[in-house]
């Protein structure tokens, strides 16, 4: 199955099960927030310090917008392959389109690292 069109760049798998983790230790103790919305909201106002977006969202147009806006406001943002993933690894039993991280909590290492990585994979160094 080819990516959505909003899907930028490829993400590795180590890469999304560190981003799943990072929610689960995220969403323990520090601040996440659950929703395309809420994600949306915070990277509006740049209180976002890392955005999660699902690939397998229909119709793809609820988050396409989040990539361009975390672009614009230079916050990181990285895809995975799963809604259901997401939803599980932030703690509610219904699939999450998109997710974000306001305070990471004991998260901030692995936060730190994944942007480390993401910026890596979009400059193509990885």
């Amino acid at each position: 199955m080819s990516k959505p069109f909003y899907v930028k760049y490829e993400v590795p798998k180590e890469i999304v099960d560190a981003a799943y983790e990072a929610l689960t230790i995220a969403s323990k103790t520090g601040v996440v927030r659950k929703g395309t919305n809420e994600a949306t909201k915070a990277v509006e106002r740049s209180i976002a310090k890392l955005v999660v977006i699902a690939e397998d969202v229909d119709p793809p147009e609820v988050v396409a917008h989040l990539p361009l806006l975390c672009e614009e406001r230079k916050i990181p943002y990285v895809f995975v392959p799963s809604k259901e993933k997401l939803g599980t690894s932030i703690g509610i039993d219904v699939q999450c389109a998109a997710a974000c991280i306001l305070k990471e909590g004991e998260a901030a290492g692995l936060i730190k690292e994944i942007v480390t990585r993401i910026d890596q994979v979009k400059r193509g160094t990885q």
